[in-house]
């Protein structure tokens, strides 16, 4: 058999043994990427791309290198240079070279919706607050089980004349609104419930609301009570309720009792 044939039935390198030597050809595209020899750090090592279970053999494989990232603000990163190899050949192809960050690394928070994010107190002057599509809280006007007009004819009228509502407060978004106010500090459990003299119920300054919740919620009227122009619950109550009054006692008067007198302006003289 001559050299030729010899050297042409001799099998080529393996194609892990190919990607795994492709150290420094890995070190300079991340250097490439980088722009700077100096943040391409130390080999970390090596690690097989997968590859579905079917996959044919003669497409090759594809290895990644890993090297020390030295960016400032980018401790526990590291540069990720992929490479890929066919049977037979002995020169690996580039396919990306990337920065990834690892299991100690400082990353952002993970990314939270606007609507999600926003907390009561959050609106200022100027900010605009629009509802989603899909907000819970809200029904179109037409589905609505109450808190609507009587008539639906009334109601299409009133929204082509621009005066009716698209969408009112849902079930969920009632019950969830009695839920937060009867839990705040105008709801029953509050210190000032407490010690009240009467419920809200029973007081000439409170205003019921409209609808289904009429029942159990209302406005507070009294200038001088702390819940004055806000939503409070039937069962809540302060000192400023409408039947509150002194109590009068009906007893003889107090009498006067004289105390032991002392003249101090004279003195003995021994």
């Amino acid at each position: 058999m001559s050299d030729s044939a010899a050297s042409a039935a001799a099998p080529g390198p393996a194609p892990e043994e190919v990607l795994a030597a492709a150290v420094e050809l890995a070190r300079a595209a991340a250097v490439d990427v980088a722009g700077d020899p100096a943040v391409v750090g130390e080999h970390l090592g090596t690690h097989t791309e997968p590859v579905a279970d079917d996959a044919d053999p003669a497409l090759g494989m594809v290895l990644t290198h890993s090297f020390a990232a030295g960016l400032p603000g980018y401790l526990g990163w590291h540069w990720a240079v992929t490479l890929a190899v066919v049977p037979g050949d002995e020169h690996p192809t580039l396919d990306e070279v990337v920065l990834l960050p690892g299991d100690s690394a400082l990353l952002a928070p993970a990314w939270v919706p606007w609507h999600e994010r926003l907390r009561p107190g959050d609106l200022s002057v100027g900010d605009v607050l629009p509802s989603t599509e899909d907000d819970a809280r809200l029904v179109p006007t037409y589905l609505a089980d109450d808190d609507s007009a009587e008539d639906p004819s009334g109601r299409v009228v009133a929204e082509e004349l621009g005066i009716g509502r698209e969408r009112v407060l849902s079930v969920e978004g009632r019950r969830e609104a009695a839920e937060r106010w009867r839990e705040s500090e105008f709801g029953p459990a509050s210190a000032m419930a407490r010690h009240a003299p009467g419920p809200c119920s029973t007081c000439g300054f409170y205003l019921p609301l409209a609808g289904s919740l009429r029942l159990s919620l209302g406005a507070c009227s009294n200038g001088f009570s702390p819940a004055d122009g806000r939503v409070v619950t039937a069962d809540y109550g302060c000192g400023a309720h409408s039947q509150a009054s002194l109590e009068r006692t009906t007893g003889e008067p107090a009498e006067f009792v004289p105390t032991a007198r002392y003249d101090t302006a004279d003195f003995d003289v021994l």
